[in-house]
C-alpha cells in the first residue's frame, strides 16, 4: 500500500476525540479565552483527569498540588495545554490497537523517553513551549501503530532490526517508506501545527546536512531513546554519532545526565499516555 494510501486510511480508522479538535478550534480563535479553553477541557472529564494528573506528574515537579483545571492552565499554558491534550487525544485515538501484535509497552517506552529527552533538551536551551519537544518525541513512532493494524505483516517484517539493519532501514526496505514519514503525514491531515510534524519528518536525515535546532534535539532524543530501550540489541550510544550532540554543544556526560534524569521520569510517565495503564487510575 502507497504512502498517500494509507495515511488516508488511518485518518478514518484513528479519530482524535471530539474534545481535542473543538480545543484546537478554540486555540486558533484569537477571540478565545482561558475560560473558553477550561470549559472545553472540563466537559470532558477524561481529558480534565489526564492534565490535572500531567500537572501533577514528574513531568513538572511544581512544589504545590494543582487541583483545578484553571489552575492547571495557568501554570502549564494554553499552548502547552493544547499540546498536552493532543499527546493524551492520540493515545486515545490509538487504544484498541491489539498488544498480540506488537510489544505495546515497549512501544510506548521508547516513545515516552523520547518525548522526555527532547523536553530535557528543550528545556536546558531555554526554548519556549518544550512540552511541543515532548510531544514530537511521544507521536515520532505512531505510523508503526497505524502499519500494525493495516498492515499486520509487514509490521512484524519491521520488527526485525538488529545490530547491522536499523529500524528506519528495515521500514524503508520493507515499505518503501519509514513509520516517522507515516507519522508525520497523519499528524499533518490531522491538522497538527507544523511545529510538531515537522521535525518528525526530518528525524532520520542526515546529521551532517545543514538541520534546524528543533530537528536537531529530535534526532538525537530518538538515538539516545533507541539505544537506551533496546539494550539487548544495542550497547550504549551504539548509533550516536558525534555530528548528532556536539552541534548542540553536549558532551558525553551531559547526555548521561540527561538519561539519568529522564529514565528517573519515564516509569510514572508512561502511566500517563501508554493506553494499557488507563484502566488502572
Amino acid at each position: 500500500m502507497k504512502l498517500d494510501e494509507l495515511v488516508a486510511k488511518a485518518e478514518d480508522l484513528f479519530v482524535l476525540p471530539e474534545s481535542v479538535t473543538r480545543l484546537k478550534a478554540c486555540m486558533d480563535d484569537e477571540a478565545s479565552s482561558v475560560n473558553d479553553i477550561g470549559d472545553i477541557i472540563s466537559f470532558d472529564p477524561s481529558l480534565a483527569t489526564q492534565l490535572l494528573r500531567v500537572a501533577n506528574s514528574a513531568l513538572y515537579r511544581f512544589p504545590n498540588k494543582i487541583d483545578t483545571i484553571t489552575r492547571a492552565i495557568q501554570v502549564v499554558g494554553t499552548r502547552s495545554t493544547y499540546d498536552l491534550a493532543l499527546a493524551y487525544g492520540v493515545s486515545q485515538a490509538f487504544s484498541e490497537i491489539d498488544g498480540q501484535r506488537i510489544d505495546l509497552d515497549k512501544f510506548w517506552e521508547q516513545s515516552v523517553s523520547c518525548g522526555l529527552l527532547a523536553k530535557y533538551f528543550a528545556d536546558i536551551r531555554n526554548l519556549r513551549e518544550p512540552e511541543r519537544f515532548f510531544v514530537a518525541g511521544l507521536l515520532h513512532n505512531i505510523g508503526e501503530l497505524v502499519v500494525t493494524d493495516i498492515m499486520p505483516e509487514a509490521a512484524k517484517r519491521c520488527q526485525a532490526f538488529n545490530i547491522r539493519v536499523s529500524p528506519f532501514e528495515l521500514q524503508f526496505g520493507v515499505l518503501g517508506f519509514n513509520y516517522s514519514t507515516l507519522s508525520a503525514k497523519l499528524i499533518e491531515k490531522w491538522g497538527i501545527p507544523e511545529t510538531i510534524y515537522g521535525p518528525i519528518l526530518a528525524i532520520h536525515d542526515d546529521a551532517s546536512f545543514d538541520a534546524t535546532l528543533e530537528e536537531r534535539i529530535l534526532q538525537l532524543s530518538y538515538l539516545l531513546a533507541l539505544d537506551n530501550v533496546h539494550p539487548d540489541i544495542y550497547p550504549s550510544y551504539h548509533n550516536l554519532k558525534p555530528e548528532h550532540h556536539e552541534p548542540l554543544s553536549l558532551d558525553r556526560d551531559d547526555l548521561e545526565d540527561a538519561l539519568d534524569i529522564t529514565n528517573l521520569q519515564c516509569v510514572s510517565v508512561i502511566s500517563l499516555f501508554n493506553p494499557n495503564s488507563f484502566m488502572l487510575y
